[in-house]
């Protein structure tokens, strides 16, 4: 029987389906081994401060390597760059494992270990998502993203929870779960048929040019960098989800369980809107739809720094996360559509590392800013300030603005062009 179903045209390729089942195994076992490795240097050192080392250990390496892994994924298979940094994953699980058996779990080494596991993911992010495009043919790329998103969604939502529970069997039974899904994550992409973009392969060493490619290509691409910055910006001055504990025990009076509806909310809305999108994708008038999910948003955030109802709140948590999978699904389509395939890997590299400043910064806004005015004013401001930066990004970027349907002859770049864009003026 094959999948014949409206809405599931990507699966229909068999490396697409391989690749997204990898992906989607990948992205639990990293889930499940967060989990356990917070609660194990908890339990450990009952010290919150060495927990936040353990986050900045995994996400500084996103940071460092930005403007390395990019060339990287340009210059050689990316389907090699997946499998050496997915090997790279799976040690550290077993690297964990042993610890945990053993009897040596300690700070410092879980610590090594979850930098050089945030090394290995590093490279993965851009190689993969710099091949996505390369699976389908480019009228199913919004059907691959929109699908994509959907995995990362339940991987997210799902992971955390599964691990908690395989932890009770102690933490090295999530540990060797990770890594047995980390390998059969392997086996999947080497399955995957690839073919390298041209310009790949090459020899030559990596020059300063192939590092800042990327930046100069965002910078001169109006979409590219519009769709970007304001996916960074709305994040990052709307960050409510860490101030959730604040609003649950504070604002809605509700106990754990009703914390845990809350933060629960915003990917069921996702995961939702999502599923929906893989069956009727955004053909036309992609831009404002973009901005006005934006705008949606920060509206979304506002209610529920105002509202002192619990169930007004988990509503207003469920459209925030349904109006920012838009804006994630169609920055999906837009970044890789508006990018040469021999450039992916730089750009995707630099996207990268927006969406987790944005998350990491916007965090730290947020509790910044509670602490000043307090969590009810902060998160009304936030959601205000993004709504201010729709208004100056909706003209300031009214390429963006305009854009109607999300395919390659809208959106792209012709060779030379691109080209001309990335050189800079007298580089050989």
């Amino acid at each position: 029987m094959t999948l014949a179903l409206p809405g599931l045209g990507a699966f229909r390729h068999r490396n697409f389906a391989l690749f997204g089942a990898a992906n989607f195994l990948a992205t639990i076992a990293m889930q499940m081994q967060a989990v356990a490795i917070g609660w194990q240097v908890y339990d450990l050192t009952a010290s919150p401060f060495r927990l936040g080392m353990i986050g900045l250990a995994e996400f500084l390496p996103a940071i460092g390597l930005a403007l390395v892994v990019g060339p990287v994924a340009d210059r050689f298979d990316r389907r090699r760059i997946m499998l050496l940094a997915l090997g790279g994953e799976a040690l550290c699980s077993v690297g964990l494992l042993f610890l945990a058996v053993s009897g040596h779990a300690a700070f410092w080494p879980i610590l090594a270990i979850a930098s050089a596991f945030g090394t290995a993911r590093a490279f993965v992010a851009p190689a993969s998502r710099a091949m996505m495009p390369s699976l389908v043919p480019p009228e199913l790329l919004n059907n691959a993203v929109a699908w994509s998103s959907v995995s990362w969604q339940v991987a997210t939502i799902g992971g955390p929870a599964l691990g908690g529970f395989i932890y009770l069997a102690g933490p090295d039974a999530v540990y060797g779960t990770a890594a047995v899904a980390l390998a059969a994550a392997i086996g999947m992409i080497f399955l995957v048929r690839y073919r390298r973009p041209a310009g790949s392969g090459k020899k030559e060493a990596i020059k300063l040019g192939d590092v800042l490619g990327g930046l100069r290509l965002i910078f001169s691409h109006k979409v590219l960098l519009g769709a970007i910055s304001l996916d960074l910006f709305a994040v990052l001055f709307s960050s409510a989800i860490p101030l959730l504990p604040v609003f649950a025990k504070d604002v809605l009076h509700t106990g754990p369980e009703g914390l845990g509806l809350l933060r629960a909310a915003a990917g069921v809305g996702a995961v939702t809107t999502a599923l929906i999108l893989t069956q009727r994708p955004i053909r036309s008038r992609a831009g404002r739809k973009l901005f006005i999910c934006v705008g949606l948003f920060g509206l979304c955030v506002i209610t529920f720094g105002l509202s002192e109802s619990f169930w007004l709140s988990l509503g207003a948590l469920f459209c925030g996360g349904a109006c920012d999978m838009v804006s994630v699904y169609i920055r999906g389509t837009v970044v890789p559509l508006a990018t040469p395939d021999h450039l992916r890997g730089r750009v995707m590299a630099v996207e990268a590392v927006f969406v987790g400043a944005s998350n990491e910064l916007g965090a730290f806004w947020a509790g910044s800013m509670a602490s000043l005015i307090g969590a009810v004013p902060a998160v009304v401001l936030g959601g205000s300030a993004t709504l201010l930066v729709v208004l100056s990004f909706s003209r300031l970027f009214r390429k963006l603005a305009t854009v109607d349907k999300l395919d390659t002859e809208t959106l792209g770049f012709s060779g030379a062009e691109a080209r001309d864009k990335v050189t800079p003026a007298g580089a050989a």
